[in-house]
């Protein structure tokens, strides 16, 4: 299928089932639920398996083409994701932390991956029934509730205080060390890729992240932040790539919204 003629309209259909997801979620989220530790000692709780397969299930029927590598069935060989040109990337439940506290601060995120970039990014809120969406060319939106989708964009940085994006369960001294370099800053803690979609919709200049995340974490923010005018690159300053090697771990990555900043500078 072309991909013009793959983003044309599907982009209503990838939000429906993100949505969907998000009603599992929440069918969950507001009763106990079981939580267990999975291999890499992160948690699992019945919401991320729920998700995995409501998610699956919508994309297949969408796309059925199309392989879907979700963060609930990573075991995937390389020797066969290597071969993909094209894929869904999906974390069903961004946030898992957040959901166990009940802070509302997850996600769904359902990225188009299509030669090694993302090229329709989805990012639902279930709580707050909030979603963020953008088809690579086509710009970022932000829909309300159930209102109509508002375009977003980035800011520039003017001077003065530098407004940070930063994680409510994820902290170390290499953020330390770069926001004591850039002296007059204000931390926005957030969880999930909110963080990100802090960036994209001009609330933060910058998310820097140096602790340990995969590639489910980032292909759908990467897309929104990009078509706002931002950008979600290593260290080097390079957009991250997905499915180019066996692990699925990405390097640590920097968010920003002003492109006329030296922001490596402050690494």
């Amino acid at each position: 299928m072309p991909f013009d003629e793959l983003t044309g309209d599907i982009l209503h259909t990838v939000i429906a089932v993100a949505r969907d997801a998000g009603d599992k979620i929440l069918q969950i989220y507001n009763r106990n639920f079981d939580i267990t530790v999975k291999a890499d000692r992160s948690p699992l709780t019945e919401a991320d398996v729920a998700a995995h397969e409501a998610i699956i299930s919508g994309l297949k029927q969408l796309t059925p083409e199309l392989p879907v590598l979700s963060e609930e069935s990573a075991s995937i060989p390389f020797t066969e994701r290597s071969r993909w040109q094209r894929y869904w990337l999906v974390d069903p439940l961004d946030g898992t932390r957040e959901f166990i506290k009940r802070n509302g601060e997850f996600t769904v995120n359902i990225a188009l991956i299509d030669d090694h970039r993302p090229v329709i990014g989805v990012i639902y809120v279930p709580v707050s029934d909030v979603t963020y969406c953008a088809v690579s060319g086509k710009g970022a939106y932000k829909q309300v509730a159930g209102g109509s989708p508002v375009g977003i964009r980035s800011v520039a940085w003017r001077g003065g205080t530098v407004k940070v994006a930063g994680s409510r369960s994820h902290r170390g001294d290499s953020l330390d060390a770069m926001l004591e370099r850039i002296g007059d800053y204000e931390i926005i803690s957030m969880g999930s890729s909110l963080k990100s979609c802090l960036v994209a919709e001009g609330s933060a200049h910058i998310y820097p992240r140096f602790g340990p995340t995969s590639e489910w974490d980032t292909a759908a923010a990467q897309c929104i932040v990009e078509e706002a005018g931002g950008r979600l690159v290593d260290l080097e300053m390079r957009p991250l790539r997905y499915n180019t090697k066996e692990s699925l771990l990405n390097p640590s990555f920097f968010v920003y919204g002003d492109l006329s900043q030296d922001w490596a500078a402050y690494f």
